[in-house]
């Protein structure tokens, strides 16, 4: 029966079986959820080439280097390095520096030890980093211009903190229970880029994202928001700020507590109703009525495939 056990690390996704016996009720409304999605369509409509800002988002390389397509900026969500020494941090750099995008941001990941202080070996203490023009974030901002581009302007935000899920070694974690997020980012961020993914999204059904990140998100609102650090959650997912998503978030809150207890919690059976009820309400708006609502796309870019250390996944293209 290996198919019902639990995964064996948390970064790695559980058997359907397994899902459903944990929670079947989370199991059919995440199902659900998605199914709704897919009619949904896109967080935000398309626009004309020739308006659009194209965005190339990668994530957690660890090291290593492939091809990635042009654009007009180049977005990595951190884990740059698997050592996070300013020798290997310094290669990464040289390679994204090298490529032909008009512009290059970039936040720091947990395996990028050198940029925090706590984390740094001791043998870099003495050393720096050479951006060569790349926008480095740090819980900082940066608003970029696109003259060819009917005047663009953008605004990203970055942020590198994670849930704790390792030793010393790994950089800007804080505990569970913290809150480092709350009024932090700013509300003018048209893309958000941070490291660890908001929780529920693109997250795996453990959970692996954070909470209060995604309550901060609730309140910014951004157009697209770029992470990676779970990597088996790479994709990405259209997110309508309204009530179906409320509850939607309010069934994977819920603590797994096995089929017969699952089976009989009242208040999760109202949320799995409403996630339906707003689900079908959400698409006869946005496809029958042409109405638009508050959105936002979330695209988990990491480009290492679960824990193989591949670089497989391709690297996530979209026109803002």
């Amino acid at each position: 029966m290996l198919f019902i056990r639990p995964p064996p690390s948390p970064f790695e996704p559980p058997s359907l079986p397994f899902r459903f016996i944990s929670s079947p009720l989370q199991f059919f409304a995440q199902y659900l959820h998605y199914f709704f999605l897919l009619f949904r369509g896109s967080a935000f409509q398309p626009l004309d080439p020739s308006s659009a800002v194209r965005l190339v988002c990668i994530s957690d390389t660890h090291g290593k280097e492939t091809a990635i397509p042009d654009g007009d900026v180049l977005i990595h969500a951190g884990d740059l390095t698997s050592q996070g020494t300013a020798a290997e941090i310094q290669e990464q750099v040289d390679w994204i520096a090298s490529l032909p995008h008009r512009y290059k941001v970039i936040v720091a990941g947990n395996h990028d030890s050198f940029f925090d202080p706590r984390s740094r070996h001791e043998s870099d203490h003495d050393r720096a980093i050479d951006f060569k023009g790349i926008r480095y974030l740090q819980h900082s901002s940066v608003t970029l211009d696109f003259p060819g581009v009917k005047n663009r302007r953008l605004t990203f935000h970055g942020a590198p903190q994670i849930p704790a899920c390792g030793g010393d070694d790994f950089a800007f974690q804080y505990s569970r229970h913290q809150d480092p997020w709350s009024g932090t980012i700013p509300h003018s961020t048209n893309v958000l880029v941070t490291h660890t993914p908001p929780r529920h999204h693109l997250d795996l059904p453990h959970g692996m994202g954070c909470k209060y990140l995604l309550k901060e998100v609730w309140a910014v609102k951004p157009k697209v928001h770029v992470f990676g650090h779970v990597h088996a959650g790479y994709g990405r997912e259209s997110v309508f700020w309204d009530e179906g998503q409320k509850a939607y978030e309010r069934v994977c809150a819920r603590d797994r507590v096995g089929l017969l207890r699952d089976l009989v919690d009242t208040s999760a059976w109202l949320d799995t109703a409403r996630v339906v009820w707003y689900g079908v309400q959400g698409v006869l708006w946005t496809q029958v009525w042409g109405g638009t609502g508050t959105s936002t796309l979330m695209i988990n870019a990491s480009l290492t495939y679960r824990s193989t250390g591949e670089l497989v996944n391709a690297p996530q293209i979209v026109n803002v």
